[in-house]
């Protein structure tokens, strides 16, 4: 039989990645609360270039974005945080930033 043994750098990874993953749920609802004051995501930007962003989901490239429907916009994916009815709101795939109510971008998931 062999023994097994655990590496105590292993263990030392594991809790701090709980660490890191505790503190971003934690500095999620203050991110909300502060939406206002986040400068709103440009289009050019190279997240928001990769991802398909648009301010305006009328505007999106459907022949490059065939999954997208007319109806789905920020305000009702399950990644934009803040208050409902607010143009403005934080989205938790672009940290920092605000996105508009009607826009959309390819990481669009149906609130449950």
């Amino acid at each position: 039989m062999s023994e097994q043994t655990f590496d105590a750098s292993r263990r030392r990874f594991f809790a701090q990645v709980a660490v890191v993953g505790a503190a971003t749920v934690l500095t999620a609802a203050p991110q909300a609360a502060r939406a206002q004051g986040l400068p709103e995501l440009g289009e050019a930007e190279p997240t928001a270039a990769a991802l398909g962003y648009k301010a305006d989901t009328t505007k999106v490239d459907n022949a490059k974005y065939p999954n997208h429907k007319p109806e789905q916009n920020c305000a009702n994916c399950n990644l934009v945080q803040g208050n409902a009815g607010d143009d403005l709101r934080p989205c938790a795939i672009f940290p920092g930033k605000s996105v508009r109510a009607n826009g959309w971008c390819a990481a669009w998931v149906a609130k449950a």
